[in-house]
């Protein structure tokens, strides 16, 4: 049988509850640094969480994934540098590509809104997520070491970052 085509585009307000669904079942101390969600359950987009600032993988007519790119500093000083808050990749659509085509399409993404710096945040102890981002060039910029409690343990904050201009 034929894997299904993983489709890369920009989230629309339909994808709410959706997006939500997956954000829930993807909760993980290995990522998340938040409680836990519990009903009953916001929307997943608000004031400071749009639909433009999201792109959705599509896989077989189902949300497979999604990637948050914003400005993380909002001066215009710092309007070249782009920042990924959020990779989640659905249970059945790990290992299938997905995590890569949401990434590269976020460097495609921030490069077409005139960053020149792409950045991000990953939690020292996921190291399959670090692995994927090293292997798309991001380098460790800077270790915040021990700033999460997270299940009882210290877990360091890891700033990764790559350059867009080529």
């Amino acid at each position: 049988m034929t894997e299904p085509e993983t489709r890369i585009r920009t989230a629309e307000r339909g994808d709410d509850a959706g997006l939500g669904a997956l954000d829930r079942a993807a909760w993980s101390t290995l990522h998340a640094v938040v409680p836990a969600p519990v009903p009953p359950y916001g929307p997943f987009f608000d004031e400071r969480h749009l639909p433009g600032d999201y792109l959705v993988a599509v896989r077989g007519g189902a949300l497979a994934g999604y990637v948050r790119v914003v400005q993380p500093i909002p001066l215009a000083s710092h309007a070249h540098v782009l920042q990924i808050q959020g990779l989640v990749v659905a249970g059945p659509a790990r290992e299938k590509g997905v995590a890569r085509a949401l990434l590269r399409a976020a460097v495609d993404r921030a490069r077409e809104r005139g960053a020149t710096r792409l950045t991000l945040r990953v939690l020292g102890h996921n190291a399959p997520a670090r692995a994927l981002y090293a292997s798309e060039g991001f380098a460790v910029e800077g270790v915040l070491p021990g700033e999460f409690l997270l299940d009882g343990a210290y877990v360091d904050d890891v700033c990764m970052g790559r350059s867009l201009v080529d």
